[in-house]
């Protein structure tokens, strides 16, 4: 069935959100890192992928989290919506999670992410062309198209201090399959995808050049479950007068898929805004004019 192929394909990608400025938003890749900050924040991402092409990638994202007033805990939420084509997941996830010091430098942080997500293909985008009177089936299939409602469950780890992170987290816990066709023979599979569990490990270190420099070196490591590694190493340099707004730059590199220029502004040490432009270095680049993805963001006073 062509349905079926298709559902097939967007199996093997990676299914969850991806980001360049992962390293300025942590927390979407991590439930642990709510409450690791002494103060809330709100992330606002949107990304446009392989600009040009007909039904390309878009991925609009906003979270907020931050800490307990006195306990060592956070809370958090993102909600995101992910389009690509006739398919477009919409998605809510709420967290919880706790730290403890381990000694005078390095703290743990444990944390959970439960919410939902919807899936949903819009039968009426999807042409067969000249096979539509060939496979009446998948005409059939396409006209009883329902989105789907699943549950959604991440959960990770995170150590930190003032200089270093490394976080380990796993998403898509239930890994269970999302009927798009109700009451049909589910035997036969139609409109049944797969949710993959995916894992996650990154990891940076921030190095003081002087007081008004610093660089910092970060890696992410992606496994999907029946899915290739995804490899990425990140780049990036800061300059912070003691008066004036923080600034940066930075490269990120991810294997066998891109290279990206990132820049961006802290101002007042309050309001943050980026900016990344993503360049592929495969075969889809003639197709395509590069990935723009914007980051803004809002800090607000210190509760602890």
């Amino acid at each position: 069935m062509v349905l079926l192929l298709v559902l097939q394909i967007g199996a093997r990608a990676q299914q969850i959100p991806h980001f360049t400025h992962y390293m300025f938003n942590t927390y979407t890749s991590n439930p642990a890192v709510a409450g690791t900050f002494n103060f809330y924040q709100i992330r606002y991402n949107n990304r446009f992928q392989w600009v040009g092409m007909t039904d390309a990638p878009q991925t609009y994202l906003v979270s907020a989290y931050g800490p307990h007033s006195s306990k060592d805990m956070g809370f958090g939420g993102y909600l995101y919506s992910d389009i690509t084509g006739p398919t477009s997941r919409l998605g809510a996830n709420f967290s919880y999670a706790y730290n403890m010091p381990i000694d005078d430098m390095y703290r743990i942080s444990g944390g959970i992410s439960l919410g939902f997500m919807q899936y949903k293909v819009d039968g009426s985008r999807l042409d067969l062309g000249d096979f539509e009177n060939t496979w009446s089936d998948d005409a059939a299939v396409l006209s009883a198209l329902e989105p789907s409602f699943t549950p959604d469950a991440s959960v990770g780890f995170y150590l930190y201090s003032t200089q270093l992170f490394v976080g380990l987290s796993a998403h898509q816990l239930f890994g269970q399959k999302v009927s798009l066709v109700p009451d049909m023979d589910q035997s036969k599979t139609y409109g049944v995808n797969k949710l993959r569990q995916h894992f996650m490990l990154t990891g940076g270190y921030k190095l003081f050049l002087n007081r008004d420099y610093a660089i910092e070196p970060s890696a992410m490591i992606k496994y999907m479950v029946k899915s290739p590694l995804q490899f990425e190493v990140n780049g990036k340099i800061t300059y912070s007068p003691p008066r004036g707004q923080e600034v940066w730059a930075g490269l990120s590199v991810r294997w066998q898929d891109a290279v990206a220029l990132l820049i961006g502004i802290n101002y007042n040490k309050k309001y943050m805004f980026g900016y990344s432009f993503d360049y592929s270095y495969t075969g889809i680049r003639k197709y395509q004019s590069g990935t723009h993805e914007i980051m803004i963001g809002v800090m607000f006073d210190k509760l602890k």
